[in-house]
């Protein structure tokens, strides 16, 4: 009996090892250490033993299960039984004890973080590449733009805590209890019992949406950026494209994400240097600063594009679940994202204003564009660079989403599973993995605009995961014990969310038809 017992442990020690190199360090990525997905949602790329938590943000369709035994009712459970996560919803996937016995020892051995590293990956997030485009968005948005950057920000940080009200519930003795783990089980709540999984099919469509084109971004300013770092060569931006690409068609072999994470902070800590350059350059031009040139209108056609791309800049609500459920202390969760979101609105509104000023009318849709060729080149090779190491983490992520809705939910999958015996990937998966890295090169090229894609795609998926659903879900669960000002806020929100989202997405694919258009021609 001892030595079964210690094989079992073994085993399963074993496994959560195995599980945890095998997934990916997902949307902390999104989006910061890149970006959240959004980039820029990567930031627990800092360290490995944090590795676990990036994973975990990107596990929406991760389903915990209950050990065999007595259900709610009282009633003996048969054999395969159990319930979604932890607040009954759903219907759940095969599972073992070891699987069970795993998931308590990775709970255990998993590392909790302060409220300083949990605050470090939310800035990450909403602080990484994408904040170059912001000076583009008050090119068509003067101060208005200006203002659409403090608003954000106090939107973003209070939908961020509504999320997180939403994980809990009072039990008996009137004490809140986390009884969900992530967004997937608060919209799968919010459906239930009549569609116990389509709020999750929801999220996960949005979150691969924004992953993909994450992806598609970094492909695209990459381009964009070696460019205007060598016009002289006889390259196009087409081409520069296609070389990039060529440098992450690896990625589809990539089975673990531990050496990337690590290039991933020195970059993300690189992005903030070269931030300082700029504004240090545009501090150095004050005397030529254009005031007369920010204006109190804003372009009709081209306005709802900058309300995407600013939307976009501070979207990291799909990680946060996770992250409030590693913090050493929950209680500092609110602190947190507060000073993050004060600090991040301050240095945004500061960055977008002096680059606008500095260039005025002549503002590219990346700022580093506008540089001086002295030190233009210098510059953007070091963000190709963070770009193609940040590549690989929401690529790895939009990867693993697909392949668990598709083809590893068991019974439940659509198609048959892409792994063989022993983990390893067939080369029918493999494939796919490669058709997805040609379908990022091949949206780059024929839409190489970056503000435009960037403000669609906040637009379609930032405004619905850090607006529209946020504010929706916290009605739907708590709605009788919300006070009068918490509902009116949740409607407003939910209101405005909506117009900006229509109307920036209907732009912004006017703006694409167009570029496409013109492309074509070209």
């Amino acid at each position: 009996m001892a030595t079964l017992i210690r094989n079992k442990l073994s085993n399963a020690a074993t496994s959560v090892s195995n599980k945890s190199q095998a997934k990916v360090s997902g949307m902390f990525a999104r989006m910061g250490f890149q970006a959240a997905t959004d980039e820029e949602g990567l930031g627990f790329a800092a360290c490995d033993d944090l590795d676990y938590e990036h994973r975990q943000a990107v596990q929406m369709d991760i389903l915990k299960t209950d050990d065999v035994g007595v259900d709610a009712t009282g009633e003996p459970m048969a054999e395969g039984d159990s319930h979604y996560q932890r607040d009954g919803t759903g219907p759940p996937p095969s599972a073992s004890k070891d699987d069970g016995m795993c998931a308590e020892l990775a709970s255990q051995d998993r590392p909790k973080i302060t409220a300083w590293e949990a605050g470090w990956n939310v800035t990450n997030a909403i602080q990484g590449m994408f904040v170059l485009g912001l000076p583009y968005a008050i090119l068509h948005g003067g101060y208005l733009g200006l203002f659409l950057i403090i608003f954000a920000a106090v939107v973003c940080c209070y939908t961020g805590k509504i999320l997180i009200a939403c994980l809990y519930e009072e039990n008996e003795d009137g004490q809140l209890v986390r009884v969900r783990d992530s967004y997937v089980d608060i919209a799968n709540a919010c459906c239930s019992p009549r569609f116990p999984r389509l709020g999750g099919v929801i999220v996960n469509v949005a979150q691969l949406i924004e992953l993909v084109m994450t992806c598609i971004l970094y492909v695209v300013v990459s381009g964009n950026l070696m460019y205007n770092s060598f016009p002289t060569l006889p390259v196009s931006q087409k081409s520069w494209a296609i070389m990039a690409t060529a440098i992450l068609l690896p990625c589809a072999f990539l089975k673990n994400l531990k050496a990337v994470s690590k290039f991933s902070l020195l970059c993300t800590l690189a992005h903030f240097v070269i931030n300082i350059l700029v504004i240090a350059y545009c501090l150095s031009r004050a005397r030529d600063w254009a005031w007369d040139k920010v204006k109190f209108y804003i372009d009709v056609k081209k306005f709802p594009i900058s309300i995407g791309i600013i939307v976009f800049s501070y979207t990291s609500q799909i990680f946060l679940p996770s992250l409030e459920g590693n913090m050493q202390k929950p209680k500092e969760f609110h602190c947190m994202m507060n000073w993050t979101h004060i600090a991040a609105c301050i240095l945004k509104g500061l960055f977008a204003l002096m680059a606008y000023l500095t260039w005025a009318d002549a503002t590219k849709e990346v700022i580093t564009d506008n540089l001086p060729s002295t030190i233009r080149a210098v510059v953007n090779i070091f963000l190709v660079a963070k770009a193609l190491l940040s590549y690989p983490l929401p690529f790895f992520a939009a990867v693993e989403v697909f392949e668990k809705s598709l083809f590893q939910q068991g019974d439940r999958s659509i198609f048959p599973n892409c792994y063989g015996e022993g983990g390893r990937l067939k080369s029918w998966g493999l494939s796919l993995r490669c058709a997805l890295v040609v379908f990022t090169l091949l949206m780059a090229i024929y839409v190489p605009h970056f503000a435009l894609l960037m403000g669609l795609t906040g637009s379609m998926t930032g405004a619905g995961l850090c607006f529209l659903l946020p504010s929706l879900f916290h009605l739907k669960l708590l709605w009788r014990k919300l006070l009068w000002h918490h509902v009116f806020f949740d409607v407003a929100i939910f209101v405005i969310g909506g117009i900006c989202s229509i109307s920036g997405f209907i732009h912004s694919m006017e703006g694409l038809i167009e570029a496409y258009k013109y492309n074509i021609n070209d």
